[in-house]
Formats: C-alpha cells, sequence, structure tokens
C-alpha cells in the first residue's frame, strides 16, 4: 500500500520528504482542544498549526457558538457524539494542542488534557486573551 500512495503522489507531482530510510515523513497530526464558544481562536490555530506543517484535527461544530440549539448542545445526545468524535481525534493525533483563551478551560477540555496526557500524547498549550471581554 505505500508504494501505491508514492505512485499516487508522483502522478499529481507531489514531492515528500523522505526520513534517513528513505521512507516518506508523515507531518505531525495535532488536535486542538478548548471550548467552541471560541470558534475564530480555533480557526487562526488551525491555519497556523497547518502553515507550520502540521495536519489539523478539530471541532467543526462549535456548539457554544452557536453552531447548534443549545438544548442540542449542551445536554442532548448531540454533545455526546460530539465529544465520543472528538477522544477519537485525540487517539489518531500525535499531541494535542489546548487553546487556552483567556485563562479559561473548562471541564470537557480538562478531560480531554486528562486522556491525552493517559494515553502518552503530548500536550502543548497556547494562550491568547482574545476571547476576554
Amino acid at each position: 500500500m505505500g508504494g501505491e500512495r508514492a505512485i499516487e503522489r508522483e502522478c499529481i507531482g507531489v514531492e515528500i520528504k523522505p526520513d534517513a530510510k528513505g521512507s516518506a515523513v508523515r507531518p505531525k497530526v495535532v488536535t486542538l482542544c478548548g471550548s467552541t464558544r471560541f470558534k475564530s481562536e480555533f480557526l487562526e490555530t488551525a491555519k497556523s498549526e497547518t502553515l507550520e506543517g502540521r495536519i489539523v484535527l478539530m471541532p467543526n461544530v462549535f456548539g457554544h457558538s452557536g453552531d447548534l440549539h443549545p438544548e442540542d448542545f449542551v445536554s442532548g445526545k448531540t454533545k455526546v457524539s460530539l465529544d465520543e468524535l472528538h477522544w477519537h481525534k485525540i487517539d489518531l493525533s500525535d499531541e494535542i494542542l489546548v487553546l487556552n483563551v483567556g485563562g479559561y478551560v473548562g471541564d470537557s477540555t480538562r478531560k480531554e488534557i486528562d486522556y491525552a496526557l493517559r494515553t502518552g500524547k503530548p500536550v502543548r498549550y497556547i494562550a491568547s486573551t482574545k476571547g476576554e471581554s
């Protein structure tokens, strides 16, 4: 399967950097964690991380920012499903990056940090004051 991917990349003209053994180097995968009330900060951080050459996984539904009806997000099965999906994103990642906007780290984010640490994932933090009023 690895050879097939190399051929596909050659066909579309994508150059992949090899490691010391000549194998293609996979970019680091990072999952962004933090309160979904900070949608613009997620988008800014995703852009920055992508430009640094990382594959970015993150919430794509921002319940606290109005993407969902409040009842569906706060107590409904939709929030549970989205949370479970985010845990799988953490499983797929090499590390997590916590968006610590205005010093706020909520319960869900604390659980994500704990889970990442228990599964051996490094945790980075990025602080911002943009979300403060």
